[in-house]
């Protein structure tokens, strides 16, 4: 007979006791939570102490894990990490007073392994997230490849309920060229803002010489860049920017470089400085000009 913490380990970390009992005894099972290799999470709900906590809360409600929670679970670049699990119910459950601390939706939704597939879980952060932020999940689901642009879009069409029409325009701004999340995150800035012509990843490139700009316009020859906490890794890598920077500057693009700091934490700077770089008056004096 099965082990019961094998048994648990292939089921993600936690099962329900129906779960265990179609396997291994119902004393390995009281042996087992006397040991304390499982813990008993929610009646009739067992795990290992290493499980993954919004997979448990999930099967604790007899649901499935969602939203910013499935983006982590399938490694989409999540900014703002749920201070709680999120997880999904069919229509019409109950929730139930055993179960783990969560935030709960209803909704029918297909699901693998107890989690919200991926192109359900874009959809879901869409709904329910600002624009940065599920540009950039949608963005990483894109690069990774673990959700395709088409079907997205078939997707987001044939959605109903609210905030239908803000998820199909995130939907159509997606973009898997986009490198890391902070890069979409300034990129989000810019549509925001009304700021047009900068094309994600773009290369610069003659006989000599090829860079990638995280962002570039190439009528204004203006490029910018996200950078992360570790940009510079090392001494070589400091160097070989430099040198990058220069063969840009002589082929005459000007490139503004935005911490992590700045693009989260001070926008308005940020988007006031492309908008001064590029020759652009304010988004309320455009606003007024257009009307």
């Amino acid at each position: 007979m099965a082990d019961v913490v094998e048994v648990i380990g292939r089921r993600g970390g936690s099962a329900t006791f129906g779960d265990l009992r179609a396997v291994v005894s119902a004393r390995a099972i009281r042996n087992a939570l006397t040991s304390g290799v499982i813990n008993r999470v929610a009646k009739g709900v067992y795990a290992v102490p290493a499980a993954p906590p919004a997979l448990i809360a999930a099967r604790s409600h007899g649901g499935v894990v969602s939203h910013l929670s499935a983006a982590q679970h399938w490694g989409l670049g999540v900014i703002t990490p749920p201070v709680r699990p999120h997880v999904t119910l069919p229509p019409g459950r109950v929730r139930r007073r055993t179960g783990l601390p969560c935030t709960l939706h209803w909704a029918d939704v297909p699901a693998l392994d107890d989690v919200t597939t991926p192109l359900r879980t874009v959809l879901d952060c869409l709904r329910i997230v600002p624009l940065a932020e599920g540009l950039a999940i949608a963005d990483s689901a894109l690069r990774t490849g673990c959700v395709e642009h088409d079907l997205l879009l078939d997707a987001a069409a044939r959605l109903r309920g609210p905030h239908r029409r803000r998820i199909q325009h995130a939907v159509g701004l997606a973009d898997g060229r986009a490198e890391s999340v902070l890069e979409s995150v300034l990129r989000a800035l810019l549509i925001e803002r009304g700021i047009e012509g900068f094309v994600p990843q773009l290369v610069v490139r003659d006989a000599e010489f090829s860079a990638r700009l995280d962002l570039g316009n190439t009528e204004l020859l203006l490029g910018l860049e996200a950078d992360g906490f570790a940009f510079h890794g090392s001494r070589r890598a400091l160097v070989k920017d430099c040198r990058r920077q220069a063969n840009l500057t002589v082929r005459g693009w000007r490139v503004l470089r935005f911490s992590w700091e700045d693009i989260m934490y001070d926008p308005d700077w940020v988007v006031a400085t492309i908008e001064r770089a590029a020759g652009l008056p304010p988004l309320s004096k455009r606003l007024l000009r257009a009307a």
